[in-house]
């Protein structure tokens, strides 16, 4: 029997708790998750590429012993639907906060389904107590010296405190 293959394609600048539920219920549906990092010419992010594969790494192997899915960090530049075809992927997990992420995503949907109509796109919606999160929103208030521990996991509050 094949596997049922996934890709989560984000920046994850920084990994919030909210991407991590994102992740670990993408898992109870796909037996293996790529989870694409975006390297994007045009961005300057707030941590390196190096550091945000890194973390993603280390905050899903808990989730992936956890739901025993294979989890692997990516790289990707360009079209998420042809890193998705060149991984083997069937399907493309993107998370849903609000009715702003849903409108946003539809338009994608609708692109994406045009030029990519072999691969499905499935929302997963955020737990009630993660919604709220936004890596743009922790980004700002890091950048401020507030304090965004409820909003991250320990070890990149710890990579965000050392920069």
């Amino acid at each position: 029997m094949s596997k049922l293959t996934g890709f989560y394609p984000g920046s994850f600048d920084p990994v919030t708790n909210g991407h991590l539920d994102v992740i670990e219920r993408a898992c109870k549906i796909v037996d293996k998750l790529f989870v694409g990092v975006g390297l994007h010419a045009g961005k300057m992010p707030l941590l390196t590429h190096e550091d945000r594969s890194a973390l993603l790494s280390q905050t899903t192997e808990a989730i992936a012993r956890r739901t025993q899915t294979e989890i692997e960090i990516v790289d990707f530049e360009g079209l998420m639907i042809q890193k998705a075809r060149e991984l083997g992927a069937r399907l493309i997990i993107r998370g849903l906060r609000d009715t702003t992420d849903y409108n946003y995503e539809m338009q994608m949907v609708g692109m994406n389904a045009q030029m990519a109509p072999d691969l499905q796109t499935v929302f997963v919606p955020s737990s009630p107590h993660v919604r709220h999160i936004s890596a743009t929103l922790v980004r700002q208030i890091a950048e401020m010296g507030g304090d965004v521990s409820a909003f991250v996991p320990g070890v990149v509050l710890r990579a965000l405190e050392n920069l």
